[in-house]
């Protein structure tokens, strides 16, 4: 029994719910940034030159006419190729969507370094009057008379 009180522990304590709350934000932000990089950044890096690679590819057996899709190239008989392109896509965008990442840690990590910073700049509260009344008590009593 003292198995499934342990579970109803668990599930009923902060151990479960911070977690369901964590995979649900998580599930959140990864569609933000993934937006982020689909719809902010790789339409720049498009200014650069090429920025989708899917149909990039390079014909090791036969022949096939010069700009040809993918799609096609690979119906052709007789025909054989390596269809290097779409890895490289997902390689960009994925190296993108992880630099975006690290963006939003560090800007939440130095807003946390700017709030600790301004706690320890704040004076220190000063003791309840009660232990300064105690205080003052202690040292009459150790007074010689």
């Amino acid at each position: 029994m003292s198995l499934v009180k342990d579970f109803k522990d668990f599930i009923g304590g902060g151990s479960a719910m911070d977690m369901a709350i964590g995979v649900i934000v998580g599930g959140a932000m990864v569609s933000i940034l993934k937006s982020f990089v689909d719809e902010m950044i790789v339409p720049l890096t498009g200014l650069l030159g090429q920025s989708d690679f899917s149909n990039s590819y390079l014909v090791l057996k036969g022949t096939v006419a010069n700009g040809m899709a993918l799609a096609e190239a690979r119906k052709l008989s007789g025909v054989v190729v390596l269809g290097y392109g779409q890895f490289f896509t997902v390689l960009i965008n994925t190296l993108l969507l992880a630099f975006a990442v690290f963006l939003v840690v560090r800007m939440i990590n130095n807003l946390k370094k700017k709030q600790a910073e301004e706690a320890a700049l704040e004076p220190a509260a000063s003791p309840p009057q009660e232990l300064l009344l105690g205080e003052i008590r202690d040292l009459l009593k150790s007074r010689p008379q």
